[in-house]
């Protein structure tokens, strides 16, 4: 009989849920719309895999056959284009600032005959630092440029000299770097940034929905009646008159429920485990939602990968678990300070710059202590973790389990806080209305 009882204030609350997401179509966007078009725009912006074409200048002061040599080696990088040739630094600065290129390369004069007479010739290279992408792709182009191009000059010296070809390559350079990319070989953008930041922005969007979701009710002074609904089934929320109209009804029913629950009082008796299914009610459709959101992320990351069907199902439960940890922490937040305002502002300054703190654009090991203290506060930082481990460094699933085991308790310890806060709001209807 309990666990009927259970099961209809689930059944109820999401009933609840559903007529008033039916009505307000700026709350059904943020369940829906939104988040579909966060996770195509995003995947779209990161279509084209990897950056190529970078525009540069060249100020060419030395006019030789080995200044042009390096000018079509520039034009020749994958990662560079010469956008235009200047005659004045000034010029060039000029279109540094307005972003029509994002570096400059000097040749400066003698540069030939410095070359010729074994003497140093520098290229000179002024980059817009501010975009650090840019700039890091940039030097490196550059000075790919600049070892071939010194190479062959050299090489070609010590041909002349009657050195054997294989001999002048060993002697320019006896010491050599093999590098090789362990993950992320075809330095894939899509792959790294991504797959990582789509789920940083619906962390934020879950956030803001279970934040709302809960201070709707305490705003409009609600809450008391969404209780006694949930529980007694009275009065019946779900019935509609024929007569009226959509847009008329949603208009008169919230006006009523304001009038109605102006007066409304504690509920005699509040049941832990009743709240708990009526919570799980109430966030079934974003949590419904939210899961489909999460498939439709891991297909696009995965789809021109080979995953094992364990890591992908664990990145899967974790992403859920991150989701859902989202909206029982919005409903923390307002429901703790009884306020949608306050909890809206909480849930932001958490969530906003968590994808900051996660160490994917910049290293974990390189923050302070006390922002790696906050890191690791942060659900957000695990999940990704989990993320990059299996998805992208398919690493051995043993390694996430403790991540996901992690995820699914703080999700069951947020649930049975949230319900507890929202029967001690429940308690305090003098503070209900606030704003």
């Amino acid at each position: 009989m309990h666990l009927t009882k259970l099961s209809e204030a689930f059944l109820r609350s999401a009933a609840y849920e559903r007529r008033f997401l039916a009505k307000n179509h700026w709350d059904f966007s943020m369940v829906v719309w939104i988040p579909l078009a966060t996770v195509l725009l995003i995947w779209w912006i990161f279509s084209q895999t990897q950056i190529t074409d970078l525009p540069i200048g060249v100020i060419d002061q030395d006019n030789s056959a080995v200044a042009n040599t390096a000018v079509r080696y520039l034009e020749a990088s994958p990662t560079l284009t010469v956008r235009q040739l200047y005659y004045s630094q000034a010029d060039a600065e000029a279109a540094i600032l307005q972003r029509d290129i994002y570096a400059v390369v000097i040749i400066p004069e003698d540069f030939s005959r410095n070359i010729l007479s074994s003497q140093p010739a520098p290229l000179t290279l002024q980059v817009n630092a501010q975009y650090g992408t840019h700039s890091g792709i940039i030097q490196a182009g550059v000075q790919a440029v600049a070892s071939t191009l010194s190479a062959g000059v050299e090489i070609k010296r010590l041909v002349k000299q009657g050195v054997a070809p294989s001999q002048a390559m060993t002697a320019y350079a006896p010491i050599s770097v093999q590098r090789i990319s362990l993950f992320n070989a075809a330095t894939n953008y899509q792959q790294f940034l991504a797959s990582t930041v789509i789920p940083a922005l619906l962390h934020i969007l879950a956030m803001v929905i279970g934040a709302t979701t809960i201070g709707r009710e305490l705003r409009d002074k609600n809450i008391g009646r969404w209780y006694r609904f949930i529980d007694t089934g009275k009065p019946n929320l779900t019935l509609s008159r024929a007569s009226e109209t959509s847009s008329s009804l949603s208009t008169k029913q919230n006006s009523s429920y304001n009038k109605a629950s102006s007066n409304a009082k504690m509920p005699n008796s509040v049941s832990l485990s009743v709240l708990v299914f009526g919570l799980l009610g109430k966030y079934f459709w974003p949590i419904l939602a939210y899961s489909l959101w999460s498939a439709l992320i891991l297909w696009l990351a995965t789809s021109n990968q080979n995953i094992n069907i364990t890591s992908l199902m664990a990145v899967y439960a974790g992403f859920l678990c991150l989701m859902v940890l989202s909206f029982w922490l919005g409903a923390i937040f307002t429901l703790n300070s009884f306020s949608l305002r306050m909890g809206l502002s909480t849930t932001g300054f958490i969530s906003a710059p968590s994808y900051a703190f996660a160490g994917v654009t910049f290293p974990y090991i390189a923050i302070s202590d006390s922002a790696q203290y906050w890191s690791n506060a942060l659900p957000l930082t695990h999940y990704l973790k989990l993320h990059i481990a299996q998805l992208q460094m398919q690493a051995p699933i043993a390694i996430s389990l403790p991540i996901v085991y992690g995820l699914t308790l703080a999700v069951i310890i947020a649930l049975v806080l949230a319900a507890l806060l929202t029967k001690r709001a429940l308690a305090h209807p003098e503070r209900w209305g606030a704003r």
